[in-house]
């Protein structure tokens, strides 16, 4: 398992920091917004805004990772310049968030800006300003910065007071907030009004920010969020999670998300540990237990995990982010239960399909977005709005700092 280990910090050190790196826009600010599948960059393309986070988080947490990892080697000295780029990186990122996809007379993220920075898609999603809380908490983690965490505070307190009704969290909103459909995180031909994905989410971005700020008022929302998943979104009948509700979270596809169920064990753990609540982690803990087993049973094929089922049919296409998560909610589920040792081989075979079949070999490439079944490449971008550092680059600094030692 050290080879494991090994394998994945040298992917994220020789691989993934310095292919975005090389994705920096020093005339525009922030990340150039698009490479296609034949690795060309479009400069003028739309950045989006949850790209941006999700690039700001990466280069945040890799500096704060390895920065403690290269201290206890004692190689600090030897890699100052390495450090210097992570912190330079997450700086563009910060600066270009702050300066450019805030809506100063609004309030709130946008969905999108032109590659120079100027509002294109004025959308204000519920999902954004998490992934924005997520970045931010971040970044005043790397450095102290109390502007940052005022910013993140900010973006907390419009979700709340924006972006809800009684039952929980709303999604979708024009610039001013006024309600409108929920197209972007709508899929398989329904149209929602709130989803299991943009909660886990908020969650997410909410364990983040009680980590750095130790907001009493932030831990309160994480138990309501975990109330919510155990009341409404968990099928105890079913051992999974719904995916699409109404308003008031009935639910409206036979779907099974995989990757999501898989995503959600871990950072539900991830935050039971943070927020230290004996009664929550006996009402949750069962429940990740039981997704993480059902997974296992279920979606593990031939060494790699399967996307989605929708009535019942398997999507049998092999996403890379489903692939990347999968490996953190494997190792996870090994810490919270030691006697599942083939949740490590599990782990350590979705590495192995990983290097095989999504790591794109060629130069000046990263992850494939998906491979069929036959483990074929399907050509789509390798980064755009969606596809970014965050799953990938996750995953590696998971298995870093949970068995790096």
């Amino acid at each position: 398992m050290q080879e494991f280990v090994k394998e994945i910090r040298g992917h994220l050190e020789e691989k993934l920091i310095p292919f975005w790196e090389g994705l920096q826009d020093k005339t525009y600010g922030g990340f150039y917004g698009y490479m296609g599948y034949d690795l060309k960059v479009d400069k003028t393309y739309e950045k989006g805004c949850i790209l941006n986070s999700r690039i700001l988080w990466f280069f945040s947490n890799a500096y704060t990772l390895l920065k403690r990892v290269y201290t206890e080697e004692g190689v600090i000295d030897k890699k100052g310049a390495f450090l210097k780029g992570l912190y330079n990186a997450a700086v563009l990122a910060y600066r270009f968030l702050r300066d450019h996809c805030v809506d100063e007379e609004y309030g709130g993220v946008y969905w999108s800006v032109t590659f120079d920075g100027k509002p294109l898609d004025t959308t204000k999603h519920t999902y954004n300003q998490a992934f924005s809380i997520y970045a931010l908490s971040s970044y005043y983690e790397m450095t102290g910065e109390m502007e940052a965490l005022e910013l993140a505070k900010e973006l907390r307190n419009l979700i709340e007071e924006k972006c809800t009704d009684d039952l929980g969290y709303l999604e979708a909103f024009d610039r001013t907030f006024a309600p409108e459909d929920n197209e972007k995180l709508s899929e398989n031909g329904v149209m929602a009004e709130k989803t299991m994905n943009t909660l886990l989410h908020v969650f997410e971005a909410y364990t983040e920010l009680y980590r750095v700020s130790k907001d009493p008022d932030v831990a309160d929302l994480m138990r309501s969020m975990l109330d919510t998943v155990a009341g409404r979104i968990y099928n105890p009948a079913l051992g999974r999670q719904e995916v699409f509700f109404d308003r008031k979270w009935n639910s409206l596809i036979d779907l099974y998300s995989y990757g999501h169920d898989i995503e959600t064990a871990w950072l539900i753990d991830r935050g039971l540990e943070i927020l230290k609540d004996e009664e929550y982690v006996g009402k949750l803990a069962p429940i990740t237990a039981e997704l993480t087993e059902n997974i296992f049973n279920r979606a593990l094929k031939g060494g790699s995990l399967l996307n989605e089922a929708e009535n019942g049919v398997d999507d049998t296409t092999r996403v890379w982010w489903v692939q990347a998560e999968a490996i953190v909610g494997f190792v996870n589920g090994y810490q919270k239960r030691p006697e599942k040792t083939e949740y490590l081989t599990a782990a350590e075979g979705l590495w192995n399909y990983i290097k095989e079949y999504v790591i794109d070999k060629r130069a000046g490439s990263e992850w494939f977005w998906s491979v069929n079944a036959d483990g074929s490449p399907v050509e789509k971008p390798i980064v755009e709005p969606w596809k970014c550092p965050y799953h990938n680059g996750r995953m590696c600094m998971e298995v870093i700092r949970r068995m790096g030692r």
